[in-house]
Parts: structure tokens; C-alpha cells; sequence
């Protein structure tokens, strides 16, 4: 497989950062570079964050959908967020552990059921149960 260069850091860094709430700049930065769709940015220390964690923490739906929309790669924590309970569930099932796994910025899954809202209740719910 032929190596691909690196993306350009800063706008890795751009494009994260407006996933926490700038739908508008994610279309433009990802419609001039696709492949930020799965970018990861280094905020220190282990912490690492892609556009889709931005805004799953967030609450950021339509940002969230959007990029899922475009190939980003489904976790647990935007699944959480958009309530996906089947998905959580199943996640959970093959492995429990995962209840207790942060998400970026050491934010805990159950913020990110709680971020989701209404959509979310029943994935609040069923991570309370545990």
C-alpha cells in the first residue's frame, strides 16, 4: 500500500475544533479535504479527538449526523449522544468495561447520553440501569 502524506495539522486542528459547533465551516473545510472526515487531533497527553467526538460531547447533532453522513466511523459516544439504544446496548454487551471508558477530554459516556437530549432518554436511562 503506497503511503499517503500527513494532513496538513492546522487544518486537522480547525476542522476539530469547528466540529464542537460550526456546521457551516465543517462543510467547507471537509468539502476542500475529505479525508478530515476521520482526522484525529492531539490536544496533549493522550487526548485525542476527532470531529465526530467534538461533537458528539457536544450535543452537536447535526454535525454528528452530517459527518456520519460522509463516512465518519460510528463509536460508542456518538451513538450514546444520537440515541442509539440497540447499538449502545450491544456495545455494552460484548463489553461492559466500556461503560467506564472516557471519551475526549475525559468526558464519561453517560455526558454524552445526556448531551443527546429527548433523542437520547432512553440511553440515559439504560446507562443509569448499570
Amino acid at each position: 500500500m503506497e503511503s499517503k502524506p500527513a494532513l496538513d495539522s492546522t487544518l486537522v486542528q480547525e476542522f476539530v475544533g469547528n466540529a464542537h459547533g460550526n456546521l457551516d465551516r465543517v462543510k467547507e473545510l471537509l468539502s476542500q479535504e475529505p479525508n478530515l472526515v476521520n482526522a484525529t487531533w492531539d490536544w496533549g497527553g493522550g487526548d485525542f479527538e476527532t470531529a465526530l467526538g467534538a461533537a458528539a460531547h457536544m450535543g452537536a447533532k447535526d454535525i454528528a449526523n452530517y459527518l456520519l453522513e460522509h463516512g465518519a466511523r460510528l463509536d460508542i459516544f456518538a451513538a450514546a449522544m444520537l440515541g442509539k439504544l440497540e447499538i449502545v446496548k450491544s456495545a455494552l454487551t460484548a463489553y461492559p468495561n466500556a461503560k467506564d471508558i472516557l471519551g475526549p477530554h475525559d468526558i464519561p459516556l453517560i455526558i454524552h447520553a445526556e448531551k443527546g437530549g429527548d433523542d437520547a432518554k432512553a440511553v440515559l436511562e439504560y446507562l443509569k440501569s448499570l
